[in-house]
């Protein structure tokens, strides 16, 4: 995928978070020219889509997409609070 494609499809995107999220990440994979998480790891052990996890208070959360080691992404729609999908991280 060229940035020029990206842009083309992303940019005028009005879809839902849980509507785009795999399928744009999936395309900024393609862009970076990097596997995507089922291409890299089809068990889903340490690179997956919604990895479930214990968050600090002791209840159980969710990450959009979680790469053991290095980085876990949480989705948020267009205009929300990215403070608060950095503090959901950080639980």
């Amino acid at each position: 995928m060229t940035p020029s494609d990206f842009l083309t499809k992303w940019r005028a995107n009005e879809l839902k978070e849980r509507s785009a999220s795999q399928s744009h990440f999936n395309d900024l994979c393609a862009l970076l020219g990097v596997p995507d998480p089922v291409s890299a790891d089809p068990k889903g052990e340490w690179f997956t889509f919604e990895k479930g996890l214990s968050k600090t208070t002791g209840a159980n959360g969710w990450a959009d997409v979680w790469r053991r080691g290095h980085f876990a992404w949480e989705y948020k729609g267009r205009h929300a609070n990215l403070d608060a999908a950095y503090a959901q991280l950080l639980q």
